[in-house]
């Protein structure tokens, strides 16, 4: 990435509040228009800064979403409205219910098609509090093989309870333009997740799930690198060990302690 390019969203990120060190005495900016329900601008900021970190991260490119359950009414959640996540600020996020209806969104934004995946997980799984679509490369031929997603190390042992693949061909019964643009298709993809952090889809990308939104991220990054690896891996020839169940539940309980240092880390590069 450019040096200019980072510049701009070191930027963006400034003007959408991000509270931290050098900027600790800025004025926040007032709640969003778009959102129709009060909601705690931290929340804003850091759903911004989520955006921003999976784009620097290269796990979102010009498109995929990220969106996080409102605090104050579990029966919606605050995504971005149709912008290339780099390019997201404060005022670009958009209250929805679970029937994927914005509420006090601006009359000129333009909506994600896909916004049933969030909406249909939400409604699905009460212990998700952050989802996240990406169209990640490093996935794909995951979800178009025979070969199983796995945790190669420790960072990645939320795989090991298993990363299922959603073929909405098989969901829509027919060929479809493969985006996942109503209630139906998003409730067979949130079937497919179950209680998995982690579902990929073939021929489109992934979706990752968590209680919390740093750990979300941290997911979405981690799953992408962990794909990578595995890829790596196959290509050197013979047997790969993976983590086991044991190691990944004793990895899992580290992770939960330590994750955040991930997060303060690469948040703090749009806050200086």
């Amino acid at each position: 990435m450019s040096a200019s390019v980072v510049r701009r969203l070191a930027l963006l990120a400034c003007m959408a509040i991000l509270p931290h060190a050098a900027f600790a005495q800025q004025p926040l900016a007032q709640s969003p228009p778009t959102s129709a329900t009060p909601v705690d601008l931290n929340v804003v900021g850091d759903l911004v800064a989520a955006n921003l970190i999976l784009a620097d991260q290269q796990v979102l490119d010009a498109f995929g979403h990220v969106s996080v359950r409102h605090p104050a009414n579990p029966q919606r959640f605050l995504m971005g409205r149709n912008l290339a996540p780099a390019l997201v600020t404060a005022n670009d996020i958009v209250e929805y219910d679970l029937e994927g209806v914005p509420h006090g969104a601006k009359t000129d934004f333009a909506h994600f098609l896909e916004r049933f995946i969030h909406a249909e997980i939400y409604r699905a799984r009460p212990d998700v509090n952050a989802v996240v679509h990406s169209h990640s490369p490093a996935v794909i031929p995951f979800a178009n093989t025979q070969v199983k997603l796995q945790p190669m190390y420790h960072v990645s042992q939320f795989l090991a309870s298993g990363v299922p693949v959603f073929d909405i061909k098989q969901a829509a019964g027919g060929p479809t333009n493969m985006l996942v643009g109503n209630g139906k298709l998003g409730k067979s993809l949130a079937d497919m997740l179950g209680q998995n952090a982690v579902v990929l889809m073939r021929g489109h990308g992934n979706v990752v799930v968590a209680p919390t939104l740093p750990l979300l991220v941290f997911r979405a990054v981690y799953t992408d690198a962990n794909a990578r690896m595995q890829s790596q891996a196959i290509a050197l020839g013979g047997p790969i060990t993976f983590l086991d169940a044991d190691e990944s539940a004793q990895a899992a309980k580290v992770i939960d302690q330590i994750h955040t240092r991930a997060w303060d880390l690469w948040k703090r590069k749009f806050t200086r």
